[in-house]
């Protein structure tokens, strides 16, 4: 049995790529099907993402398990199969578990520490182990990455590098928008994202700040922690007629903004201000042709992605830091976990070693008592104990 991982991300494939898989859950439910179903897979988990569809699996058979990873990826979005191939990457083994760890920390990510990943990581493995598609490999496997994920979270300033992808957002949106102190923004979701959009804004002295998400009691939650006001979800039309500013992060599977809602928007705006979106979610929030619109600027994902991959190139001292401490915390985890596998891969022969050693004991002990039948019961004691720390101490390194 070997570990596999197999997917595509916002690395290797173009976002409408990953968009005619992640918008659909059919799509998505089709895919689980098929590699649970898969001959050379013992146990499965599909993870699906705004940035990435990736299949984690216990294998018996390497090529066997990869070709039919990548049929299933191919029918699930509708490629032929030369298509999925082109834009897939392969971790196997000990690059698996490390490229699982990276992931779960946010490492991967479009957003580099984006918290996002730890709850779709831990939502994934709840679905998986109510489906039995996981079991004593994987499901220890997927604990053991949410671990790591969380001490990433709790022992480095990764989540101060997360707020970079927000801040990179507003930077291309700057021009068109007001000074966020006096500007009318509105988050769109109450998730991770919105979390860290809404203490991005704030922390830029933003008074007029509204959360709106389909969840009321989620977004007065958010709202209250970070001192501003939630409206509901219904009023999210009327939110646009005001708005100088909408950043959207719902992670909802169709467009929320939608084309016809953002042009009676703008037909009630009294002053002919521009709206400015920054749209975080894949699928994306705001449906297509909104951008075309007269006086709306839309930065998405893949806007942000473009300006990220060339500064990536030189990342500031401090960010390059945060992911020195990062990687090398999910470094020394790999090892812990891959120790512990090997360990667990050992237990029972040791288990069968320690078994014999005292069948041979218990059969030595018996004919010394054959051949000193005079010997006592204290002296027959200290012999089997002494016979015993003997079995141990050969025991013990092996």
């Amino acid at each position: 049995m070997s570990l596999l991982v197999v997917g595509l991300s916002h690395e290797t494939a173009p976002l409408e790529v990953l968009e005619r898989i992640a918008r659909h859950p059919a799509a998505v439910a089709s895919l689980r099907h098929c590699v649970a179903g898969a001959e050379d897979i013992a146990e499965s988990v599909v993870l699906a993402t705004c940035n990435r569809v990736e299949i984690i699996a216990e294998v018996d058979r390497f090529h066997g398990a990869v070709s039919d990873i990548a049929e299933a990826l191919a029918q699930a979005g509708g490629f032929t199969r030369r298509e999925i191939t082109e834009v897939l990457y392969v971790h196997y083994d000990e690059r698996a578990v490390h490229h699982l760890f990276s992931m779960t920390c946010g490492l991967n990510s479009m957003a580099i520490g984006e918290p996002q990943v730890l709850g779709q990581v831990r939502d994934t493995l709840t679905a998986a182990q109510h489906a039995g598609s996981v079991g004593a490999h994987l499901n220890p496997l997927l604990q053991h990455a949410l671990k790591v994920g969380k001490r990433a979270h709790a022992e480095t300033d990764l989540d101060a590098v997360a707020r970079s992808l927000v801040r990179r957002g507003l930077d291309l949106l700057a021009d068109v928008t007001p000074p966020l102190s006096h500007a009318s923004t509105v988050i769109v979701g109450a998730g991770a994202m919105a979390a860290l959009s809404t203490a991005t804004i704030r922390a830029s002295s933003a008074a007029d700040l509204t959360i709106v998400n389909r969840d009321r009691v989620k977004a007065a939650a958010l709202a209250d922690r970070h001192g501003v006001s939630s409206s509901p979800w219904e009023s999210l039309a009327d939110q646009l007629i005001t708005a100088d500013l909408v950043i959207s992060c719902t992670g909802a599977t169709q467009p929320v903004i939608t084309l016809k809602m953002v042009t009676a928007a703008l037909r009630s705006r009294q002053d002919g201000r521009p709206l400015a979106v920054l749209d975080l979610s894949l699928p994306a929030d705001v449906e297509p042709g909104v951008e075309a619109l007269t006086s709306v600027h839309r930065v998405g994902l893949a806007d942000l992605h473009d300006r990220g991959d060339s500064e990536a190139m030189s990342p500031h001292p401090y960010v390059a830091q945060v992911m020195r401490h990062v990687r090398d915390l999910v470094t020394t985890e790999v090892a812990a976990y891959l120790m512990s596998q090997r360990a667990r891969a050992v237990a029972p022969t040791v288990a069968a070693l320690r078994s014999r050693a005292g069948v041979v004991v218990e059969s030595e002990m018996q004919r010394l008592s054959r051949r000193l039948p005079d010997l006592d019961e204290p002296a027959s004691a200290e012999v089997r104990q002494a016979m015993a720390r003997v079995v141990d101490k050969l025991l013990h390194t092996p």
